[in-house]
């Protein structure tokens, strides 16, 4: 059973636990695992997020560049919520399980992963996407409230 309010977190390449993001989601009320993911290798970081979904069943997955290209080789039942997902550049077969009910945060503004990727992503899948954000690291408010407002729409179509 997915455990409600429980939101697993998953950090970009260059990124670490704790950051504006998952501490955003925790001052918003859930319960956010945000393990570190290791970066010299992309399977053994899905590897580790499998065990942690396995055990843990969060009711929602919050993939954020790297992240969210780790979060769609995961099989799990929780909703995904993909923040500028590096899937191009780590996991192309990814985008063919990428489920219509994903929703997709991206910057139009992106230098470093291309808006046209989460655009091509989306149009494949079905996938909700959704332009918000100043830049890659979607820590600006109007990003922040975005992923929130992802989260909280996600969770309440898990209960």
């Amino acid at each position: 059973m997915q455990h409600h309010n429980t939101i697993l977190f998953l950090h970009g390449l260059e990124s670490a636990p704790g950051g504006t993001k998952p501490s955003f989601l925790a001052e918003c009320g859930y319960k956010v695992l945000n393990p570190a993911l290791p970066k010299r290798s992309f399977w053994e970081s899905v590897q580790l997020v499998q065990e942690i979904v396995d055990r843990e069943k969060p009711s929602v997955i919050v993939g954020s560049s790297r992240g969210a290209a780790v979060a769609l080789c995961v099989h799990t039942e929780a909703k995904l919520v993909l923040i500028a997902p590096a899937w191009k550049r780590y996991a192309r077969t990814s985008s063919r399980r990428t489920p219509s009910s994903a929703v997709i945060i991206h910057s139009k503004n992106d230098k470093i992963i291309s808006f046209k990727d989460s655009e091509s992503l989306a149009a494949s899948s079905g996938a909700t996407l959704i332009a918000a954000g100043t830049s890659h690291r979607m820590g600006d408010q109007k990003a922040l409230v975005a992923i929130a407002a992802a989260v909280k729409e996600a969770n309440n179509e898990n209960r």
